[in-house]
């Protein structure tokens, strides 16, 4: 299950490791139908960890990060932003991404 983050766990969630986090809200079309994609996704890439963020429950984070539009996934490298993906994009499209930053 893809964890659930706030702007109060963030740092801690993805400072380790590779991260992709999925910024949506639940008024946004193209995250719902971005979600079930990262969450059929998770399983799959079992050395990615997984999270998502409520952009309108925790605006700090969004907001640090520049992010105007929704939904906007960042993937960290131990701690250090090295992808931003903005719009909807499929399962193999991000597996493509994430392995970039796995197989090294």
């Amino acid at each position: 299950m893809v964890k659930v983050i706030t702007d109060d766990n963030f740092t801690t969630e993805t400072g380790t490791g590779v991260t992709l986090t999925d910024f949506w809200a639940t008024w946004c079309g193209p995250c719902r139908m971005q979600s079930p994609v990262i969450e059929k996704l998770e399983p799959e890439m079992p050395e990615v960890k997984f999270t998502k963020m409520d952009v309108d429950a925790n605006p700090d984070t969004p907001k640090n990060f520049g992010i105007m539009a929704i939904p906007t996934l960042l993937v960290k490298k131990d701690g250090e932003v090295v992808e931003r993906i903005t719009g909807y994009h499929t399962g193999d499209q991000l597996a493509s991404i994430l392995k970039k930053y796995t197989d090294q």
